[in-house]
């Protein structure tokens, strides 16, 4: 992994058919007072520019930070918004992105106390901040001050007011639909192969109110299908679903408290293990309470297929298997949901899924050494199963080695003919060849 792929504050602490290129030359970017941050009107808005510096040798074009200049739009489409909480506070955080050996970056950072906003990279241009190259080729990075574990303590009326109203002008200006496969958390984002699986990060965490917040952009979860349909939005009452979780980096229980997040089992009963993401624990040990494990926990605003129904419970098809909720009488832990579904073609056993859309080997030059293409993940759709899905994904690399586009190639954005659309597989969104894939209405 190369220092640019390690795109998050404690990471980087720690760690159409036929070729369409486009080359871009060496940006320079104005200085702070001449450039007039992306933000809605009546938002409180600044423009404090994160670094874009070499490191060390002068003639070592490849090691620098914070983020690689481009020319979105016109070159790879901004097709997701990603939300992450900073770990840090706002000013500190600035800091980090002003500072080029920390080699992570976002577009922009929200402050908890009033909401403020203060942009950081320019949106054409490319964050360091999803652990993905591929979704940070595609996506606008917005970081909000806060810590995950004490999240309620950090996500303010006044944040979610903000990160609102800054997604809603970002999704308008870019046509991003309003939706949670597009408008994803960084605990979303998809790694780019099996192994890396478990580097990926969780934030915003389990006490984001996604409900508060997509009802703030405008699409709160309400039926638009029947009772009994297969599509479902997961829809508890934040302040009443009460959820005991754990900091297992710290060793130590959070205090019950409202949650986005609802546990899932692997049976229909609360004494049943909890779901165990095969990515996460390979060793097929049980899912855990830990804040961190988000392969036993499903969030709000996220869609899901019913696999089947018993009393109180209801099965989901969750990472290739069958994963169990609790919905109680009287409580609306899901809504009836009207959309789509992605299943394999017929007479498919099961097909691949992906953490990138890359173009395949063939549409790159031949003497193009850099030819990435996407490795199947841990897992797969099987006959049988349905997953909320089917917008189309872009499908393109964009190769950025230096900070002055001096190699062969350098930021090139190679477009692919191979079309993928997006998935919801389990917590984290995917993609899926187009080819391998029937996109229907849910029943």
């Amino acid at each position: 992994m190369t220092p640019k792929q390690r795109t998050r504050l404690a990471a980087a602490l720690a760690t159409a058919g036929a070729l369409s290129t486009t080359l871009l030359g060496p940006a320079t970017h104005a200085g702070a007072d001449s450039v007039r941050p992306d933000c809605p009107r009546g938002l409180a808005c600044d423009w404090v520019p994160a670094a874009h510096e070499q490191t060390g040798d002068p003639a070592d074009k490849e090691t620098y930070g914070n983020y690689d200049t481009s020319d979105r739009p016109r070159t790879n489409k901004i097709r997701f918004i990603v939300l992450h909480d900073t770990e840090e506070d706002f000013d500190t955080t600035l800091k980090i992105f002003q500072n080029p050996l920390k080699q992570t970056s976002a577009h922009y950072v929200v402050r908890s106390s009033d909401g403020h906003v203060t942009q950081m990279v320019k949106n054409k241009d490319v964050a360091w901040q999803a652990g993905n190259w591929y979704v940070n080729s595609h996506s606008i990075g917005i970081e909000q001050e806060g810590v995950a574990v004490d999240g309620a303590k950090w996500y303010t009326a006044e944040m979610y007011r903000s990160t609102a109203k800054l997604v809603r002008h970002l999704a308008a200006e870019y046509g991003i639909p309003l939706d949670r496969q597009h408008i994803i958390g960084h605990d979303g984002v998809p790694p780019t192969t099996a192994s890396g699986t478990r580097n990926m990060h969780w934030d915003p965490g389990p006490y984001w109110d996604w409900n508060r917040f997509m009802a703030l952009l405008g699409r709160p979860t309400v039926p638009t299908a029947s009772a009994r349909g297969e599509l479902v939005t997961i829809s508890p009452d934040f302040k009443k679903n009460k959820q005991a979780f754990r900091d297992c980096e710290k060793g130590v229980d959070l205090p019950v408290q409202g949650s986005s997040a609802v546990p899932l089992h692997t049976a229909p009963s609360a004494d049943a293990p909890l779901f165990s993401d095969p990515g996460l624990h390979p060793d097929g040990s049980p899912g855990t309470n830990c804040a961190a494990d988000w392969g036993s926990k499903i969030s709000a605003g996220q869609r899901a297929v019913v696999a089947d129904r018993v009393p109180g419970w209801a099965a989901i098809w969750w990472y290739g298997q069958k994963a169990w909720l609790r919905t109680p009488a009287h409580t609306r832990t899901t809504t009836p949901t009207a959309g789509y579904v992605v299943r394999p073609k017929k007479g498919r056993a099961e097909i691949p899924v992906f953490g990138v859309a890359y173009p395949e080997k063939s549409e790159y030059p031949a003497d193009f050494a850099d030819q990435r293409v996407g490795a199947p993940l841990g897992y797969t759709i099987k006959a049988g199963q349905s997953y909320p899905g089917g917008g189309e994904a872009p499908t393109g690399y964009f190769h950025a080695p230096t900070i002055d586009s001096s190699h062969p190639y350098d930021h090139t954005y190679f477009r692919g003919g191979e079309r993928y659309v997006t998935v919801q597989i389990g917590h984290r969104i995917a993609f899926v060849k187009a080819s391998d894939v029937d996109i229907v209405r849910a029943h």
